[in-house]
């Protein structure tokens, strides 16, 4: 970090003594300091993985994806006796919201969809890397995804481990959290179970087991 005492040690003899020179030097120097320091910070500030408020949204300029929604997503809001929109999975509703549903999204959400829209950008059309984009997006939250190519211009999305909020769900229903080819159907299967994984034969994994491990998927 950068401090005017760097710039008053650099005073030559003949005025090293001079408290008003000093002072002087200091004063001045303490302007260019704070001015290095706040560029030297600036990229952690726009960092996606600690960017909050306008940050991100600068971040999603660069990156072509705004947290405003087009058309709001409904049964998403916090209510109680309401499955799958109780604590811990439905959102508040935001200031400027209306009652139909969220038109904006939260930090944490819109990070989410940044880091699914990187990984969009750069894709190269192949399913094993969509695969990989989206698990680096969930598996932090302990959230696994897979998809399967049904051979008929549709593909299948798989949710396993911890259920998603509401919101996410909302988001991978209507593609928007997917990387897919355009024309391509999108269906998604949720497991029941919270960290489970979606039933299946033949398979054991963080995706797909059997009997007793295996819950039924979800449609969405």
């Amino acid at each position: 970090m950068a401090q005017a005492s760097d710039y008053t040690a650099l005073i030559t003899s003949e005025h090293a003594g001079k408290p008003k020179f000093t002072a002087m030097v200091s004063a001045i120097a303490d302007c260019f300091a704070d001015l290095q320091n706040t560029l030297a910070g600036m990229p952690g500030l726009f960092d996606l993985n600690v960017a909050v408020g306008s940050q991100l949204d600068a971040v999603g300029l660069w990156v072509g994806l705004s947290r405003k929604l087009s058309v709001p997503i409904s049964g998403v809001l916090f209510s109680f006796d309401t499955p799958a929109v109780g604590f811990d999975q439905g959102n508040w509703q935001g200031p400027y919201d209306p009652p139909a549903g969220l038109v904006s999204l939260d930090d944490r959400t819109y990070r989410q969809l940044l880091l699914a829209k990187i990984g969009a950008n750069r894709w190269d059309g192949t399913l094993s890397t969509a695969d990989a984009i989206l698990n680096s997006v969930f598996n932090r939250f302990f959230t696994y995804i897979f998809l399967q190519d049904n051979g008929d211009m549709s593909i299948t999305l798989g949710v396993s481990g911890m259920i998603p909020s509401a919101l996410l769900l909302a988001l991978l229903a209507t593609g928007q959290l997917v990387v897919k080819a355009e024309g391509v159907l999108l269906s998604t299967q949720v497991t029941s179970v919270n960290f489970a994984p979606l039933f299946g034969f033949d398979v054991s994994n963080s995706f797909i087991a059997g009997f007793d491990r295996g819950a039924w998927g979800t449609p969405r």
